[in-house]
């Protein structure tokens, strides 16, 4: 881990102690109480591994892959199951992998989720530009999605070779996406990779708006180091000048900017599975976040598969927070969305803002990452790029630890950071 990040952690928790994850597990998840949960399932099946995506992945088999599924729903069963009235929750989002692969039972996994929870916000689902057809957007319309996150990753042959995709048909995903509607339909586009310019950007972000997107999201470039991907990062000062150049174009084409890297035309297209005070996940990899604890699935199919049949829920790792160790996860994501309520802050944890970050958020206004107006601080310019910047940082301090043991130990002992 970077001197980086163990000071920004120490400064931040008020403290040295470690984030420590156990491989320890419970079968009675406390999430009655919870607020603004969200829900997301895993698929971690796809026809062929990309070398950039750090995600939990295996090569699709559909006996192996039926079989997971079964184990999903008895998951889904187990927790939900938990309370005797359904839960409302905000939204379900369905990663991956490649979740079209499982296009013909996803009705399955929504009703079983629907036994035990209200979805308030809609179902959303994530595809490769392959699956988007009006066959398989047939099928997950009529299972109740409603919104698409499309990976294009770039429509530039220059850029599909360097992340060796294919050909992404424009013509031929607009054709589709005007027959089979949906409320929101995002693209993913990488950004700074390398020799990328602002036009090779804007005319992604042109073409994925002509092509049907209400939606876009532009994801840093992150050279995790257990994928077999090649690919450059690009330095600091030219990232910065690409983001800043684009987020001006969002601004004078009059587009909302919804989160760090998430922009639309229309304010009611959202997509995102991580701005939620808290979560439950289901399948391999998935992720749970409470008010006093975080929780990660197992990476191993067939060790997933097993512990279902075993009755016990599939988590590998468990870290139990101290109060400044899930302040500090609520802010990192909750700033995601650009903004932070105060009084949203107290009412999750008791306790004023200020009095536990006062100084903070003030030397952040001062150096001019973020603004306040009534309560609500919103984030500048300059502090999104910082955000991207930091966000790096952790990922490769923390993410790139655990899921590179985790890819290899189906249970680790213990992580420590």
């Amino acid at each position: 881990m970077s001197l980086r990040t163990t000071l920004t952690r120490a400064w931040l928790t008020r403290s040295f102690k470690p984030f420590l994850f156990k491989n320890e597990y419970d079968d009675f998840l406390p999430f009655k109480e919870c607020e603004n949960l969200g829900l997301y399932v895993h698929i971690p099946f796809c026809k062929s591994i990309c070398t950039f995506c750090p995600y939990c992945k295996t090569v699709y088999n559909k006996a192996l892959c039926d079989r997971y599924i079964d184990a999903l729903i008895r998951e889904i069963h187990k927790v939900g199951g938990q309370y005797k009235n359904k839960k409302e929750t905000t939204s379900l989002y369905f990663g991956g992998g490649t979740p079209a692969l499982i296009a013909d039972r996803i009705g399955e996994i929504i009703e079983a989720i629907q036994e035990h929870f209200f979805v308030t916000e809609g179902i959303g689902v994530e595809l490769h530009p392959d699956n988007v057809n009006i066959k398989t957007l047939q099928k997950l319309k009529d299972a109740g999605v409603t919104k698409l996150s499309i990976g294009i990753q770039s429509f530039q042959e220059k850029y599909q070779n360097i992340l060796g995709r294919k050909k992404v048909d424009a013509n031929k995903l607009k054709d589709a996406l005007s027959a089979v509607e949906f409320e929101t339909v995002s693209m993913d586009f990488i950004f700074a990779l390398p020799d990328q310019t602002y036009e090779d950007i804007k005319a992604d972000v042109d073409t994925a708006f002509e092509s049907g997107a209400n939606h876009v999201a532009i994801y840093p470039f992150i050279d995790f180091s257990f994928t077999k991907s090649k690919v450059k990062t690009m330095p600091k000062k030219q990232k910065k000048e690409l983001l800043d150049q684009i987020t001006a174009y969002f601004n004078e084409k009059g587009y909302h900017r919804s989160s760090i890297w998430t922009f639309s035309n229309k304010k009611e297209a959202k997509y995102s599975s991580m701005t939620r005070d808290s979560f439950l996940g289901f399948g391999c990899s998935a992720t749970t976040l409470l008010q006093k604890q975080f929780k990660i699935n197992t990476f191993s199919v067939e060790e997933y598969c097993k512990r279902i049949d075993s009755d016990k829920l599939p988590t590998s790792l468990t870290i139990r927070f101290t109060p400044r160790q899930r302040m500090v996860y609520y802010l990192f994501w909750t700033l995601y969305s650009m903004q932070l309520d105060e009084k949203k802050f107290e009412q999750f944890f008791g306790v004023p803002l200020q009095k536990m970050y006062g100084f903070d958020f003030w030397l952040a206004q001062k150096l001019g990452f973020l603004t306040k107006e009534n309560g609500i601080y919103s984030m500048t310019m300059k502090g999104a790029f910082y955000y991207h910047y930091y966000e790096q940082f952790y990922t490769l301090s923390y993410i790139d630890k655990m899921w590179g043991i985790m890819r290899k130990e189906a249970f680790p002992e213990k992580i420590e950071f």
